[in-house]
């Protein structure tokens, strides 16, 4: 049930505050200018490699991997892309049907704890992929950023749609790391020279976010650097549903979101992995294709 679900916080990846509002910017010196990307994709050869870090979450656990020869997305699935699948399609997506518990349409959001609500998750009614923190909220001017509030039921239609996959937690992995052994796919620093390298959370989570990044909630793709292989924010801005699943009802997400903090989880790691209910959509998690 839905309602049980919001009630329980269970990691980072439960994790930011609500703010109606789309993205906005602030004025950080460390913040990297977006730039505007075209939907490629990139080849990433076959490898065998370890997945996991030592070190760090149980789950995360050190084994071997292998991917075959593929091609993933440059960057996430954006509004834009999304907005044309259902214009294509006419699909409905979970959080636009009524829901367990509910009877209404909607999706989680959170917001901060307060002496009234102490839970973090919020139902929200109206919440949806065009609608990401409510009804009064909207993804007008926002083509570019990821698309959310989509279950993994949604990202496997478009993915369908595409002719293309999502792709395996090793898949996913494999290519975020490119190649890296560090502790972060840019290095052993967190913030190299004072520049934040992804959209995450600075602060006090879940109370204080000071923004430092450039963004409260998503930040359009292509903002930060790209890793290696030329993938853009595999680290941070939304989590990422992958093919994996840890049992019924239950698929791996990977690569943290704008709500992951140092001070809570500080999985915005390649290493990381969230496992995430298939029928239940955030406003901060998302998803890439890969070829089948």
């Amino acid at each position: 049930m839905l309602t049980k679900r919001l009630t329980i916080s269970t990691a980072c990846f439960m994790g930011a505050a609500l703010y109606i509002s789309a993205c906005s910017k602030a004025q950080a010196p460390s913040v990297q200018s977006c730039v505007a990307l075209p939907n490629e994709t990139k080849d990433i050869s076959s490898a065998a490699f370890i997945l996991g870090a030592g070190n760090t979450y149980p789950e995360e656990r050190q084994r071997r991997g292998n991917v075959g020869h593929y091609n993933i997305d440059t960057h996430e699935v954006t509004n834009a892309q999304f907005a044309g699948f259902i214009a294509a399609t006419d699909y409905i997506t979970t959080a636009e049907r009524p829901q367990a518990g509910f009877d209404v349409p909607g999706a989680a959001v959170f917001t901060p704890p307060t002496a009234n609500h102490t839970s973090w998750w919020r139902f929200i009614e109206g919440a949806s992929w065009q609608h990401p923190e409510g009804p009064d909220s909207s993804i007008e001017g926002q083509d570019n950023h990821p698309v959310v509030q989509v279950s993994y039921m949604d990202a496997l239609a478009y993915a369908d749609w595409a002719g293309r996959a999502l792709p395996t937690e090793a898949q996913w992995e494999y290519a975020a790391k490119a190649g890296s052994e560090t502790l972060y796919v840019w290095g052993e620093e967190r913030v190299p020279n004072g520049t934040e390298m992804a959209n995450t959370w600075q602060g006090a989570f879940p109370i204080e976010n000071f923004e430092d990044d450039g963004y409260r909630l998503r930040a359009p793709v292509g903002c930060y650097p790209a890793n290696d292989f030329g993938l853009y924010d595999m680290i941070g801005n939304v989590w990422e549903w992958t093919a994996s699943d840890t049992g019924p009802n239950v698929h791996v997400i990977k690569g943290g979101s704008f709500l992951c903090a140092e001070n809570f989880c500080s999985r915005y790691r390649s290493a990381a992995r969230q496992f995430q209910e298939t029928d239940l959509p955030t406003n901060h998690i998302g998803f890439r294709t890969v070829s089948k």
